[in-house]
């Protein structure tokens, strides 16, 4: 206990810590800020307009939809079915992922229940970064400066002090998640009642949006544990930050040049931002145009990976970093 105590008040004494805090609070101030500017509370005619032009899009939806079926059954002219597929669903309005409100329609108004999930994502996009950067910083500074080797003196056991390291780490992060989270999604709830509107808060709102924040701490603590690694890997905090650029930049923007060159399957199955996408979202919706090679029938190519293999893949990397950097600490020469 005495070591995890003693691993909280360094981090929390931390100076780049403290920067990384006071920087992440004024994200968040500026995008409130932006918001309450833009926002404005709607009048009824607007309401009343913004009703009707839902409406109406939700009958174009239907009505297309219908036409589809007629061409299906073979009641249309034949120049009108060919503009239809054999499968009608991509069509249905009833397996689209939500019909047009009238929120879609009221221009300048913030509506908290159609923006708290995107507004949530980038929550979590920034926590993610603070993740990253405060995680490898802080296992990197004390490699490099020797503050590890002293530590040691004091408890002669290396895996003991990494993994305080790292448990202190995720213990903070999960904590400053927990808080940040009520607090930035209570400042656009109360922008929502005052400035906007509400929206529809009812159903599975509520559940739908913890899921994805508890989907989005889980990629903060996997990120953060990664640059810790990397960071341990490389004895340095730069070395995160080097490995980090050099896949970006190799991988996941040389490989899809590649991918579109040779026309390979699936390309985007070899990328890690895929898995990424697939985890948060719950779904990563793909394309692949060589799917459709010599059909002269409907194709679209397109594809899912769900958010279990997502979430597989980032275990299976994340570990494995992970369990190198433990590794490679237990045998390195420190001094």
């Amino acid at each position: 206990m005495n070591l995890v105590r003693a691993e909280w008040e360094r981090l929390a004494a931390r100076r780049f810590v403290r920067l990384m805090l006071a920087l992440l609070v004024l994200a968040f101030a500026i995008t409130a800020a932006t918001t309450l500017v833009g926002s404005h509370r709607p009048s009824f005619t607007e309401i009343a307009s913004a009703r009707h032009s839902a409406i109406a899009d939700r009958q174009a939806l239907e009505e297309t939809f219908q036409q589809c079926l007629a061409a299906v059954r073979g009641t249309l002219p034949p120049e009108e079915a060919q503009d239809y597929p054999p499968d009608c669903s991509v069509f249905d309005p009833g397996q689209r992922d939500r019909l047009p409100v009238a929120a879609d329609y009221l221009h300048g108004v913030f509506t908290f229940a159609d923006q708290a999930r995107p507004l949530l994502y980038l929550l979590v996009l920034f926590l993610v970064l603070f993740g990253f950067l405060v995680g490898a910083s802080y296992i990197g500074a004390d490699l490099s400066t020797g503050g590890v080797v002293n530590l040691l003196i004091w408890r002669p056991r290396r895996l003991a002090v990494l993994g305080a390291k790292l448990g202190t780490l995720l213990g903070a992060l999960t904590l400053l998640s927990v808080l940040a989270s009520a607090a930035y999604l209570g400042v656009f709830w109360l922008i929502g009642q005052g400035a906007g509107l509400p929206g529809e808060t009812g159903g599975d709102f509520w559940p739908t949006l913890a899921l994805v924040w508890l989907r989005g701490l889980v990629l903060v603590l996997l990120v953060a544990t990664a640059g810790f690694a990397l960071a341990t890997l490389g004895r340095r905090t730069a070395a995160a930050l080097g490995a980090v650029t050099a896949y970006a930049v190799v991988w996941e923007l040389g490989l899809r040049v590649v991918v579109e060159v040779v026309s390979l399957p699936r390309g985007e199955d070899w990328m890690l931002s895929t898995y990424l996408d697939a985890w948060l979202t719950g779904q990563a919706r793909l394309s692949d145009a060589t799917a459709c090679r010599g059909m002269s029938s409907y194709c679209d190519g397109s594809y899912q990976i769900g958010w279990g293999l997502g979430l597989a893949v980032l275990l299976a990397v994340v570990g494995a970093l992970t369990a190198a950097a433990f590794g490679a600490f237990r045998r390195r020469d420190l001094g």
